[in-house]
């Protein structure tokens, strides 16, 4: 890329280089599928020769990008500036066609993320974030899940994205800390995730052939025993159980269970073996006599209704989590009406309050 190319363009839009600019040949973007530089940078793409190239760049923009972003097309001796989603349009593109994308807000970069939470835990930063460690972390990280969770399981978008923001901050804030003690930074958790995502999906980054979603799922759990195998001894080998963390909620912990072991072969033939399973462990309960053979059959219950939801492709925390939403707003309809008649829960009938729950289902509640 010759840097008269750079200066020319930045004659022809009649502004200074900014101190911080990303240069990059329009081409390399062709393939891509994401932007390869921060959003909150400059950035000059040279080299733009064909509408075609000009296409596929608009889509790769997009990604990080919003289609109303401005940009400036510059070519020889004049630019134009249009939004991103008109890219390509016309057909005005030689091997002199530069696009100029000025910075989108402060802050859309990891980068700059990180710089204030790294700002946060310095000397003249934030007293709280300061003390914290992994440990008082951890509760936080799991509240965040759960909200998390929450917004997923109402399709809530605007509540998915600031809830991935809170738990983003979890990562780096973790991350930040880890580094100041030498354990690990956020370029380590970066290129720990890259790498074993590339080394994972051997059918997507190598070419290894694989037939449909059960093959990847096989071939994952190959590709992790031979993980297992090469990260420690025989004594300290792990089984193919061993990686499902223990504080994780029950229903989910035994979906895990199950997911992996299926992956290797031990699982039922049919779906009807499931419900027979169920069948089996309902009598069992009906003949437990004592709390404790009760308990026992109620969690082999629970582990088979888990394995159904499994065959059935629904996540059943998720699942619960839905039924016990449902259940909540229900109820609340009782109380709610209960109080504008005027009366107590506790004074009610089983009758009254049925019927407005009854009434609460009608309203789609």
């Amino acid at each position: 890329m010759e840097l008269s190319l750079v200066l020319s363009a930045f004659d022809t839009l009649s502004i200074a280089p900014p101190p911080q600019l990303t240069l990059i040949e329009a081409q390399s973007l062709s393939s891509a599928h994401y932007p390869p530089f921060p959003p909150d940078l400059p950035a000059l793409l040279t080299e733009l020769d064909s509408r075609q190239l000009a296409l596929q760049v608009k889509q790769v923009l997009l990604a990080n990008y919003p289609p109303s972003h401005q940009v400036q097309i510059v070519s020889d001796t004049h630019s134009r500036m249009i939004c991103i989603s008109e890219l390509g349009r016309e057909d005005h593109f030689s091997q002199t066609t530069s696009l100029f994308i000025p910075a989108f807000s402060l802050g859309t970069s990891l980068e700059a993320f990180a710089e204030i939470v790294a700002h946060l835990r310095a000397p003249d930063g934030c007293p709280w974030d300061q003390k914290q460690t992994h440990q008082t972390l951890r509760k936080h990280l799991l509240e965040e899940t759960y909200e998390t969770l929450a917004a997923m399981d109402e399709n809530d978008s605007a509540g998915m994205s600031e809830e991935f923001g809170d738990l983003l901050l979890q990562i780096v804030l973790n991350s930040q800390i880890a580094s100041e003690t030498g354990q690990f930074s956020m370029t380590q958790v970066l290129k720990g995730i890259y790498d074993k995502i590339v080394r994972r999906h051997p059918h997507v980054f190598g070419d290894l052939n694989l037939n449909g979603v059960d093959g990847v799922l096989q071939n994952w759990e190959k590709i992790k025993e031979q993980e297992r195998s090469k990260n420690g001894t025989v004594e300290k080998e792990k089984g193919l159980l061993d990686g499902v963390p223990f504080s994780l909620p029950a229903l989910t912990q035994a979906l895990e269970y199950q997911d992996r072991a299926a992956h290797v072969g031990f699982d039922w033939d049919q779906i009807d073996g499931v419900l027979d399973k169920i069948r089996e462990e309902v009598e069992e309960i009906k003949q437990a006599e004592t709390i404790d053979e009760v308990a026992d059959e109620l969690g082999d219950l629970f582990f088979a209704l888990t394995n159904l939801a499994r065959w059935r492709k629904v996540d059943p925390e998720s699942a619960l989590r839905g039924t016990n939403m449902k259940f909540k707003k229900r109820f609340s309809h009782i109380e709610q009406s209960a109080k504008k008649q005027g009366k107590n829960l506790s004074d009610m009938t089983l009758e009254e309050m049925d019927a407005l729950w009854n009434e609460a289902k009608i309203l789609g509640l």
